[in-house]
């Protein structure tokens, strides 16, 4: 089971590094090939997008032929497109290299395939600690590829660190070694008897998976609009590019301890009331951001403090709608839930950038973050979950 953990845990760090941290080459980018904030804002709202279509559909695709055709072609379009980037040179190439092709393989070794293969293979018990466990797998990757990104950028250039990144996406090939499974279910304790489309038929009637979907959207739009503008925010308050990697790594280290976390207490608690607490806790941790002084150490603490719930709904999320409907399409619905996660993705990404070109600043964009946070909180209670009980609490 460690192994197999492992091996997700990892390739979810490349995957996830490397898309985490494409917010700091924006400035590079337009200065070579002087295309509009704007412009280069709508690539990576784009990649978004494309990033949560590639989820439910190679999700289905591991769920019908295995993970091995799934997991080595993500691999090989991630490379493509990394290497391909530094040769684009207006708005519609960068669309096609950061926009469709890097996120297109990104999304085919990111949470939908990794953690349904993991649970599908893993004690039921231990799942949600297992979904935990691989989701700090990319929150580590985070912490590791925004400095280490930068370092590249500012030493070597962009298009090098594009080419590093290329290298990189290969190298999850072997990595992914113990998850490379030949045949759908090939693991799973039970066949489901229900086909694929009977189920997506139960949980489009599910009241419950949509308020997961509402959620998910509000987590997307968050996510994207702080992991591609904060580095323009940074800049707006007339502090060093440093700053701005540095928060992004201090981002993905908490998310290290906020993915365990989540992954323990799911176990432990009602997913609903974990949920809810994390989207209140970013409405709160937004509201005094813009109250305090922009200073290194704010964005630090700012970057802590988000840090902790950045990706940790992922687990209790995953997890509830294993509980819903079991693990056998579990890669499939999961990742039509993260399809939703980033439509909230692309209008974070992309209505960042209108702000900025509109207004000068991010303010509305912050304004909008609260409201749809403290939304997402309310939307998770009506959830239908089964109080847990020593009976069905994990030992």
């Amino acid at each position: 089971m460690w192994t197999l953990m492992l091996s997700a845990a990892l390739v979810l760090k490349v995957t996830m590094g490397m898309r985490q941290s494409l917010g700091l080459y924006i400035a590079p980018i337009i200065e070579t090939t002087h295309v509009g904030y704007a412009a280069m804002s709508f690539a990576l709202a784009v990649g978004q997008l494309m990033w949560g279509v590639a989820q439910p559909v190679f999700g289905a695709l591991a769920d019908r032929h295995g993970s091995r055709p799934v997991l080595i072609s993500g691999a090989l379009l991630l490379a493509a497109g990394t290497a391909l980037t530094p040769f684009a040179s207006n708005e519609y190439t960068l669309l096609a290299t950061i926009g469709v092709l890097t996120a297109a393989g990104a999304g085919a070794g990111s949470f939908s395939v990794l953690i349904g293969v993991v649970a599908q293979r893993v004690p039921a018990a231990k799942r949600s600690f297992a979904s935990g466990f691989v989701n700090a797998g990319g929150s580590l990757g985070q912490f590791v590829f925004a400095p280490l990104n930068q370092f590249l950028i500012v030493s070597f250039g962009w298009m090098v660190a594009m080419w590093g990144m290329a290298v990189a996406a290969l190298a999850t090939i072997p990595i992914a070694g113990p998850l490379l499974t030949k045949r759908p279910g090939a693991a799973a304790p039970a066949a489901s008897a229900l086909t694929m489309r009977e189920q997506l038929r139960i949980a489009a009637r599910d009241k419950s998976y949509w308020c997961l979907h509402a959620g998910f959207f509000t987590c997307g739009f968050h996510i994207s609009f702080l992991v591609t503008h904060l580095p323009g925010e940074v800049k707006l308050c007339s502090l060093p590019a440093s700053v701005a990697a540095g928060s992004l790594a201090i981002i993905g280290l908490a998310n290290v301890a906020g993915s365990l976390t989540a992954g323990w207490a799911g176990g432990v608690m009602r997913m609903k009331w974990l949920l809810f607490a994390m989207y209140f806790s970013r409405a709160v941790a937004v509201a005094v951001y813009l109250a305090a002084p922009k200073t290194p150490t704010t964005f630090y603490l700012f970057a802590a403090v988000l840090g902790f719930t950045w990706l940790a709904t992922v687990p209790p999320t995953a997890g509830l709608i294993g509980k819903l409907f079991g693990v056998r399409y579990l890669a499939t619905l999961f990742g039509l839930a993260t399809f939703t996660h980033q439509i909230g993705g692309f209008f974070g990404a992309w209505l960042g950038g209108r702000a900025l070109t509109a207004f000068g600043d991010f303010s509305w964009m912050w304004y909008a973050d609260i409201a749809l946070a403290l939304a997402a909180a309310f939307i998770n209670l009506p959830i239908r979950e089964a109080r847990l009980t020593p009976a069905t609490a994990p030992a």
